[in-house]
């Protein structure tokens, strides 16, 4: 895709937010969440502020507001609120958290002045038509709730969660709060230490923000491909909430009602999960669809626990199920990571693709679904829709090269030999094309550069003396390193998720220099990486990275539900950031992607016509 075709979607997005603004500036309602979970409705009208709303904020939930600011996804809000919809979710929270891992987190106080929230039970929040379905479980859960039908705890997992009832008492949905997730403040189950906002069991996925990647996963599932049930964000009021801690030094002595932000799913009847029977019976084009959506989304997480199962028609063998993919709350990092995919050694995966599958995949639009996810989530960061964007033109040049379902899996996914960890050939096309944004970079700053100190003699000698002159200032940048006193973007980060100290706990969305790159390790030289994309797989991996924590239980195929505690926290090396470049740069770096991805497939695919050629002759050598 050319540069120019990038170019008008970033302009179709600039002026689509300008008229988002200009409907979001009338009258509207917003829920306000604080760092520890409270959560109210406000009606806003043309004349507030970040300020008038933190003051009612302030008087209805007894809540400190001073060092605080009002976030709305990546911005941090000040006196104009024209950029926040109706029934966007924001956030209070402190601009520095000046507190290690271990300190408890308050919880809403006693004094939550729910009545000042005039929304009903459950609210949909930025509801749209794609919400349909949700509307209706709605209504139905609220009129169960009439009639003293209260959902019940969810007792797996390691967040809270929660099955609301029909009036027929059947579970109709599942509802997961934010502030009860693993690390947030408010996790019945143990899990605790950070307030929202924060990293949590994945570097790139923050406390609080798997809820709208739920939704995130339903609205990119086009036409119900990969089967993914309705998804809504919600705020939604109920006393059977978890709330943690003591209030004013004393324990609750009754339970009471609070207001959460949460994701809403419908609930699926089944029979079993994938780890409860042979996968091998698995109806192929399920597990495909499901694989095509994993590798849009850059699921990291799928395991066979959050892979439903259920009989078609009530009866028959396996080979009449229908497969559900559900809990894809670590879908969408804010930067890549090594994903996990269930499904990268069954069978099913090394099939090829059938031609409605490759039609699917050619009509995806990774800038469509940007938009998308804009309008219905715009509290979304800019970094995970780069990561979707990237993925997706990854799979569309996979597909199109004849690659199935495993191998593209496999080119995504990091090895692990002993206790080092490298790159995945997806991850080495993306520092490839972060390098040669970075020469272009330097060499455009040397130009100016000499532009500059050469600005007096364009006025006083020849051009051709200035010609001449500019040739021998530049002639070194030729061979420019990678490294020196640049920046070097090939260089790791290295991050725990246990690594929650007072220096690196400001919660304010990321600038330009958070998971800033260190150069704590030698970088790759160049010519080995430009080398290695001439080779089939991406070639040579010659990074080695000590101290990673293996990847238990992946290699052999153990399901990651069964994992232990300690493994799901496991740490992630950062080898590829998207995050921190401008949009310019993001034009330009898609521009050197998409021309290394054609490199690499276009050479994969002569290697393997060359070694078929080679068996045959081999063969014909025999007789």
């Amino acid at each position: 895709m050319a540069v120019a075709a990038f170019k008008g979607l970033f302009n179709s997005k600039f002026h689509g937010n300008k008229m988002m603004e200009r409907k979001s500036s009338g009258r509207r309602r917003v829920f306000v969440q604080t760092e520890t979970g409270s959560v109210l409705g406000i009606e806003l009208d043309r004349s507030d502020n970040a300020h008038t709303v933190k003051r009612k904020l302030q008087i209805a939930l007894n809540v400190p507001i001073e060092e605080r600011s009002l976030i709305f996804g990546d911005v941090v809000l000040k006196n104009d609120l024209s950029t926040v919809r109706n029934d966007s979710p924001l956030l209070l929270t402190k601009n520095f958290m000046h507190r290690s891992s271990s300190t408890p987190c308050l919880s809403p106080t006693g004094k939550d002045v729910q009545q000042r929230d005039q929304s009903g039970p459950i609210e949909i929040l930025v509801c749209s038509d794609h919400f349909s379905r949700i509307r209706k479980l709605v209504r139905e859960i609220v009129e169960a709730m009439k009639f003293g039908i209260d959902p019940i705890p969810v007792s797996g997992g390691l967040g809270g969660a929660y099955y609301f009832r029909d009036c027929q008492g059947e579970n109709c949905a599942i509802v997961k709060p934010t502030d009860e997730e693993p690390y947030a403040p408010n996790n019945p189950k143990g899990f605790i230490g950070k307030a929202l906002g924060q990293p949590g069991l994945k570097r790139s996925v923050r406390v609080g923000e798997t809820g709208f990647r739920e939704v995130a996963a339903y609205l990119l599932d086009y036409d119900h491909f990969a089967n993914v049930p309705s998804t809504a964000l919600v705020k939604v009021t109920h006393s059977i909430f978890n709330v943690n801690g003591e209030v004013n030094g004393t324990k609750q002595q009754e339970r009471k009602e609070f207001s959460k932000i949460a994701s809403l799913q419908q609930f699926i009847p089944h029979d079993f999960d994938a780890s409860d029977y042979g996968t091998s019976s698995f109806p192929v084009a399920a597990v495909h669809k499901i694989g095509i959506l994993d590798i849009r989304i850059l699921n990291t997480d799928r395991h066979a626990g959050n892979l439903l199962v259920r009989k078609i028609d009530g009866g028959g063998g396996l080979d009449q199920v229908e497969l559900v993919p559900i809990d894809h709350g670590l879908c969408l990092p804010e930067n890549l990571e090594d994903p996990y995919f269930e499904w990268i050694h069954w069978p099913q995966a090394s099939i090829p693709f059938s031609e409605d599958e490759l039609e699917y995949i050619s009509h995806l639009d990774p800038f469509r679904d940007s938009e998308l996810l804009r309008m219905e989530l715009p509290m979304i960061r800019e970094a995970c829709l780069r990561v979707l964007v990237v993925c997706t033109i990854f799979l569309k040049e996979a597909a199109i090269s004849g690659l199935c379902l495993a191998e593209i899996g496999e080119m995504m996914s990091r090895e692990f030999r002993g206790q080092q960890e490298e790159p995945s050939e997806l991850e080495f096309i993306c520092i490839e094309a972060r390098r040669l944004l970075e020469e272009r970079n330097v060499l455009s700053d040397n130009v100016r550069a000499v532009e500059n100190e050469f600005q007096f003699e364009i006025d006083c000698e020849e051009e051709s003396d200035i010609t001449c002159n500019l040739e021998k200032k530049l002639a070194p940048q030729a061979c420019w390193p990678l490294g020196g006193n640049i920046r070097n973007p090939l260089s790791k980060v290295e991050e725990n998720v246990e690594e929650c100290t007072e220096e690196d706990g400001n919660i304010i969305p990321p600038r330009s220099d958070e998971y800033a790159f260190t150069a704590q390790e030698k970088a790759p030289t160049v010519p080995r990486l430009s080398m290695s994309m001439k080779n089939v797989s991406i070639g040579d991996k010659s990074w080695k990275h000590e101290n990673v924590m293996q990847k238990n239980g992946y290699l052999s195929g153990t399901s990651s539900g069964n994992r232990s505690v300690n493994e799901q926290f496991a740490g992630s090396t950062r080898f590829v950031k998207l995050a921190d470049m401008s949009e310019e740069e993001w034009v330009q770096y898609l521009e050197n992607f998409q021309h290394l991805v054609d490199l690499a497939f276009s050479n994969r695919k002569s290697a393997s016509v060359g070694q078929r050629q080679r068996q045959r002759l081999g063969t014909s050598c025999q007789f």
